[in-house]
């Protein structure tokens, strides 16, 4: 393939359009025709976990498989939608240009914009006055996607709790309040109720969350890192046991706490 066959961007889009197509085809693919919009989107959000995957490992090869799975399930919603009549993958691009202009009156109007934070400012601007053409009046939280993930959407919930002065003023008050939902989670253990056990480690998780928020740490990676932080260690401990012709189920937790020990200083 040579460099201008390569550009034919309209050329590969409508291959995978008609590729999609003739999956969720009468002769395409039993499984494709029978899956749902939920459950596509479920893979969706999974592909784009992927994408994000293939961007912290750097690489490049990666990071355009996993554009394309996450381009393939966008296709096969918008394919789906056309099915039934709602709107078609044209009409997905033509809507998103449109707000992407709209949404950017500094490079296709006459706003004038001094850094980075005016960017912001009008964007949010742009998107009230979107919705108000809408006829939608969303409270605050409501413009948090609800999908989002807990640890996710917790940081947004309170961010924008922030915005308008329904916020901490010190460290040591959300610090405290950390201390106090644990206290609280301690008793509700010791009461041995379930349903309370799991709103207080609601409580508590998200007040920690909040805590990373307002310490400018963000909770979702924090967690991440301390994950990939718990799968190299844990790895370690395989490792050894495997040269030992042992395996964790079959190591006593004495070994494996040994071990755990042992990879800190790895």
């Amino acid at each position: 393939m040579d460099k201008e066959e390569s550009r034919d961007t309209a050329g590969a889009f409508e291959k995978l359009l008609e590729l999609v197509t003739k999956l969720r085809g009468p002769d395409g693919c039993p499984w494709d025709r029978s899956r749902t919009k939920e459950e596509i989107g479920r893979y969706l959000i999974g592909e784009a976990y992927e994408v994000i995957d293939a961007i912290a490992t750097g690489s490049r090869d990666g990071l355009k498989e996993e554009l394309g799975d996450l381009l393939f399930h966008i296709i096969f919603l918008a394919r789906m939608a056309e099915e039934d009549g709602t709107f078609e993958i044209t009409d997905v691009m033509t809507a998103i240009t449109e707000k992407m202009i709209r949404r950017h009156p500094h490079v296709f109007g006459n706003v004038t914009v001094r850094n980075v934070g005016d960017v912001k400012d009008n964007w949010d601007e742009i998107k009230k006055e979107e919705y108000l053409r809408k006829g939608i009046t969303p409270g605050l939280l409501d413009r948090v996607p609800r999908s989002l993930p807990a640890l996710m959407k917790a940081k947004e919930m309170t961010a924008k709790a922030s915005q308008v002065g329904f916020d901490w003023q010190r460290t040591e008050d959300v610090l405290s309040k950390v201390e106090e939902e644990l206290a609280e989670l301690k008793a509700a253990i010791l009461e041995g109720q379930k349903s309370r056990v799991q709103e207080e480690t609601g409580d508590l998780l998200f007040s920690i969350v909040n805590l990373s928020r307002f310490t400018g740490v963000d909770a979702e990676e924090s967690l991440q890192g301390t994950n990939a932080k718990f799968a190299r260690r844990f790895a370690h401990i395989e490792e050894q046991l495997l040269g030992q012709g042992k395996t964790p189920a079959s190591a006593t937790l004495e070994e494996m706490d040994r071990l755990w020990d042992e990879s800190k200083g790895r």
